[in-house]
């Protein structure tokens, strides 16, 4: 329970912290409790930019689908957001950033209300960007339940871990706001990158040198395909890279680039984003790979068997049964239960609180739900000219309590695997939304109508992989299950991981519907006043 114990204090930290800490007079009112004043120093603004985009999915997803699919995991999401995400930041985040300094934004549909001159388009972009990041809050407070019952052996139930994670962010959110939040992902940030670093060197010296760990996954049939590429093709690869497009259009992304005190604190941003990326991403795959080759810890061989079963044949297997064995063979844990079980008692607790730092980044997530809802409906609708500011803020914060019990209820009940989740829904949802923000910045022809197409195309195909996934069980691994078939060619297909289109994931063909539906929907109907369209794009002087 030592372990255990070290995280409930860590736990007490982050409440003092978000709370307490770096509270200010005089920082009252709606722009002081969302974004802080728009006054997050460099570093402050770095490191919690950073850190709230480093979730449950960095820490524990990567491992886990490492675990499962070897280091290729890395090349997936690894490399693609360290050289796409800083590009997106520079391309979009700066121009977000001064358009909410010029006009007071505090929200993205804020500005898209205002770019395209819509009102209930708007309340349409919000219902649907609150929809899909509700998937992504919900995998923190899996990965908290998950972290906590691992560290204390089984003692702290899945459940308990899971409402205790949600308490807390709901506490330091409704008290602190944008700047608790963002000094809590700034202490944050800084323990996973330190103790992710420890980690990896503690475990690999403990198992005598990563080195003869790979040999023996080399040397063994079933895995030497983890420490290649060649079990993934080229389609599935490629739309891959499509995924770190999204992390813009997320909310939270968006409404953290409006804190920065100052368009300079970008460039430095920008710069080291990339190596914070490495920082994180390559030990936590790594470690997950490695866990192939430790068999001598029970937990991970467990998961081992249920996996050869898996891939075993499925022949009078029930679906409920298939679900239990994917439950028993996911590895969204398997760094814990190296910890347990190579680190001392004290270091373990320490590590696993550096865990729990990653996974708590739902914070900013929660609160952007809350700003929005306060922004873009409350306010919007009369709400704040009614009943005041102070009523405004009240009304956010009982927001931030409504989503971390909606997020703890789903979180009961959704199934295994944090990476599968966040690629299937939200990161793919996202995505899909990308050409609002394109178009909204670089396009004047754009118009409100295409912004409706682009947000009602992403809702029906967002629904239609759910719906399809939930019809269709996942296959074993290994193993495809043809959906639609033309002429002899699989269009869509249930793999084992989600859905594939021609061999590609769905964020390739739902991104190009959206971009192609702005295009063709905003060129059939009729724009913005000039007065509007000159505040974004102003005539060069004569």
């Amino acid at each position: 329970m030592i372990p255990a114990l070290v995280v409930f204090l860590y736990l007490g930290v982050v409440l003092y912290i978000g709370i307490f800490a770096f509270r200010r007079p005089g920082g009252g009112g709606a722009e002081g409790y969302f974004l802080a004043n728009r006054s997050l120093g460099q570093y402050v603004f770095l490191l919690s930019l950073f850190g709230t985009n480093m979730t449950a999915f960095t820490i524990l997803g990567s491992a886990g689908h490492a675990f499962a699919n070897g280091v290729v995991t890395y090349g997936l999401m690894g490399s693609s957001s360290a050289l796409l995400i800083p590009v997106t930041l520079y391309l979009f985040g700066t121009r977000v950033w001064a358009l909410g300094k010029r006009h007071g934004f505090m929200t993205p549909v804020q500005m898209y209300r205002d770019r395209w001159e819509c009102g209930h388009i708007g309340t349409a972009i919000f219902a649907i960007q609150a929809t899909l990041l509700v998937p992504y809050i919900v995998i923190a407070v899996m990965g908290g339940g998950t972290t906590l019952n691992a560290v204390s052996g089984g003692v702290v139930p899945y459940w308990f871990g899971g409402l205790l994670v949600a308490a807390v962010v709901m506490s330091y959110v409704f008290f602190g706001g944008m700047r608790g939040t963002a000094w809590v992902n700034t202490f944050q940030t800084v323990l996973f990158l330190t103790f992710g670093a420890a980690a990896i060197v503690f475990i690999g010296v403990s198992i005598g040198g990563f080195p003869a760990a790979m040999e023996r996954l080399a040397a063994a049939p079933e895995s030497a395909p983890l420490l290649t590429r060649e079990h993934i093709s080229p389609r599935f690869f490629f739309s891959y890279m499509l995924i770190p497009l999204s992390s813009i259009m997320f909310p939270h992304i968006s409404i953290f680039c409006l804190t920065a005190r100052r368009m300079g604190q970008f460039r430095k941003t920008v710069i080291f984003y990339p190596l914070c990326i490495l920082a994180i991403w390559l030990p936590c795959t790594f470690l997950g790979l490695a866990a192939n080759a430790m068999t001598d810890v029970p937990g991970i061989e467990s998961k081992l068997e249920a996996r050869a079963e898996l891939a075993a044949d499925a022949g009078g297997r029930t679906p409920a049964e298939t679900g239990e064995l994917q439950r028993a063979a996911a590895g969204d844990d398997v760094i814990i239960l190296m910890l347990e079980h190579y680190a001392p008692l004290w270091l373990a607790g320490l590590l696993g609180a550096g865990i729990m730092a990653a996974v708590m980044a739902s914070d900013s997530q929660i609160l952007a739900l809350s700003t929005m809802f306060t922004e873009d409906v409350f306010a919007y609708y009369g709400g704040k000219s009614r009943f005041g500011s102070a009523v405004q803020v009240q009304t956010g914060r009982l927001f931030v309590v409504l989503i971390a019990l909606v997020a703890y209820a789903i979180a009961l009940q959704a199934p295994p695997g944090i990476f599968g989740i966040a690629v299937q829904y939200a990161f793919s949802g996202f995505a899909t939304l990308l050409p609002l923000l394109v178009a909204a910045l670089f396009w004047r022809g754009s118009t409100k109508w295409g912004a409706l197409a682009v947000v009602l195309w992403t809702a029906a195909t967002m629904t239609a992989v759910g719906v399809l996934q939930a019809v269709v069980p996942a296959p074993a691994p290994g193993t495809l299950v043809p959906i639609w078939t033309v002429g002899g060619l699989d269009v869509i297909t249930r793999t084992p991981g989600g859905t594939a289109v021609l061999g590609y994931m769905p964020v390739l063909p739902m991104l190009v519907g959206s971009s192609l539906l702005m295009f063709v929907v905003s060129r059939l109907t009729p724009g913005p006043a000039a007065a509007t369209l000159r505040r974004y794009f102003p005539e060069p002087a004569a």
